[in-house]
């Protein structure tokens, strides 16, 4: 059985039940996917950047088919060890180069919490765009900069190359081609209380590091020495809570109301 490591990137179902901030990013995770059903339902889907898979597994659900892709061998092969669906296909993909796919192969594609990793956004999005069938709907949440950073500051997450705002996601788009509706996801309660928290905490404690000024290997070295030291430290031990911390999925919600947004949600359709 294939397992996974606890990055802090990668969301993986086991790993994030056990600790609140965890938690409440799971369920943030959750509730993409939940929205993406609509646009799932009996379609041919693609999934850009499973992970380890879950989310691929709930579309498989609901759609004709779901092709699952991702560039980690290892996240492939714990997803499809954990996530096999006679109507579910995993893939290894390469970076940087185009997706392995006819033009307009599919009716959805999915991209989730993955455009903020990539070089060549403009790039993945073309991509993205050419495989999908006119009408069809491209999906891509990613965390909103609004809320997490400064003005100008590089992210504190290490893995990240940008973050965005909305006005800055929708200038990716392609003017012609698609029609754009720019969403935003807000959660209420516990989830909005904690991810706020996180988002002032480490805004400020990774400074000077994440200063635009800073060459990018220096942000990242010393970010990755941050999570060294606090990774060290000893944790309480937390078990498992039925309750779920006092968190609940149903109260993150994908609409236009912008204000303190934890993630921006953008809705390309294909024009026929």
């Amino acid at each position: 059985m294939s397992n996974l490591p606890l990055s802090g990137e990668r969301v993986i179902e086991a790993s994030y039940r056990d600790d609140p901030g965890r938690y409440a990013i799971y369920l943030l995770h959750v509730a993409s996917y939940r929205f993406a059903e609509a646009y799932a339902k009996g379609k041919r889907v693609l999934d850009l950047g499973c992970g380890s898979g879950y989310g691929a597994a709930m579309m498989a659900e609901v759609a004709t088919s779901v092709v699952a892709v991702d560039i980690s061998e290892d996240a492939i092969r714990f997803a499809s060890e954990q996530h096999a669906k006679p109507n579910l296909v995993h893939r290894v993909i390469r970076p940087d180069v185009p997706l392995p796919f006819e033009d307009g192969a599919f009716d959805t594609v999915l991209s989730f919490q993955v455009i903020e990793h990539v070089r060549d956004d403009v790039g993945y999005l073309a991509e993205a765009r050419r495989v999908l069938r006119p009408g069809g709907a491209l999906i891509v949440i990613t965390p909103n900069r609004a809320v997490r950073l400064l003005p100008s500051q590089r992210p504190w997450n290490r893995w990240h190359l940008r973050e965005y705002n909305a006005a800055g996601l929708a200038r990716l788009f392609p003017t012609g081609g698609c029609t754009l509706d720019m969403r935003f996801m807000r959660a209420e309660g516990e989830i909005a209380r904690v991810e706020l928290a996180r988002y002032r905490k480490l805004k400020w404690l990774t400074l000077p590091a994440t200063l635009p000024v800073i060459p990018n290997v220096v942000r990242v070295s010393a970010l990755n020495a941050m999570h060294a030291v606090s990774a060290a430290k000893p944790v309480a031990a937390k078990s498992t809570v039925e309750g779920g911390f006092g968190m609940d999925v149903d109260t993150i919600s994908i609409g236009h109301d912008e204000c303190d947004a934890l993630n921006l949600v953008a809705i390309a359709h294909a024009l026929l």
